[in-house]
């Protein structure tokens, strides 16, 4: 079942819990017990329902911080703007459960020490263009391309990377573009969409290329290589070979 359905479901299922539990007599009156029943039996759902260790915290918030905010007497155009801004931002970050990283700076140059001379590289959701501008800065031999889906981090890697002329970014999904005219490809995103990554890059990429994942394993592959990053997050660079 899709995570965004999963929580839906636990935030119905909780005001149905409260609905009932109000209806027979067994909260007291008034709207805050309502709430927290509500909080906790989305909780209870959520976990049923097999939700990642994350979205309890989510479930168990999100009806008291509703409603507590409407008492702060927020206009109704501001949820909109927020809501529209969130959406550029992420996307569909709530269908490939990819959440927006960055990619620092010690990270950037320990991937550049991994790059052979003139290489075709591809930063498959690149963000806000953090290793792209980084690696064009540092090796002005490399071919730099970054493909991102979410319009908002797209448009300013699109900024921060127009004037360097060893560097293309395009809007779109990255399991739609083929990968084979790459000799490394270099993935920071989450552990959900792994597996396939591992699949698309065994099935296009060329003989002798490289994947790099940024700190997030593939399920039962051992990487060729792990570089440890003497950053603040312990940045492991997990290195497999085509």
């Amino acid at each position: 079942m899709p995570p965004a359905l999963k929580a839906l479901l636990a935030q119905l299922g909780g005001w149905f819990v409260a609905w009932l539990l109000a209806r027979f007599g067994l909260l007291s009156a008034g709207i805050w017990p309502l709430v927290f029943a509500q909080a906790v039996a989305a909780v209870v759902v959520a976990a049923g329902l097999r939700s990642a260790r994350w979205w309890l915290p989510i479930h168990l918030v999100f009806t008291p911080l509703a409603v507590a905010t409407l008492a702060l007497g927020i206009p109704s155009w501001a949820w909109l703007a927020a809501f529209v801004a969130l959406a550029l931002v992420y996307w569909s970050s709530f269908r490939t459960q990819v959440p927006l990283f960055l990619t620092n700076r010690k990270t950037a140059d320990a991937v550049a020490e991994l790059l052979p001379t003139g290489a075709a590289v591809l930063d498959i959701g690149c963000g806000v263009g953090s290793l792209l501008v980084a690696l064009a800065q540092k090796r002005a031999d490399l071919r730099l391309t970054g493909i991102e889906n979410a319009p908002a981090p797209c448009a300013l890697a699109w900024l921060r990377t127009r004037k360097l002329a060893n560097v293309t970014v395009a809007r779109g999904d990255f399991f739609a573009r083929s990968w084979a005219e790459f000799d490394v490809v270099y993935a920071f995103l989450s552990p959900v969409p792994m597996a396939e990554v591992w699949e698309k890059a065994r099935r296009e990429m060329k003989p002798g290329s490289v994947l790099v994942s940024n700190s997030f394993a593939i399920p039962g592959v051992e990487p060729q290589r792990v570089v440890e990053v003497d950053d603040r997050r312990r940045t492991r660079l997990l290195v497999f070979a085509l």
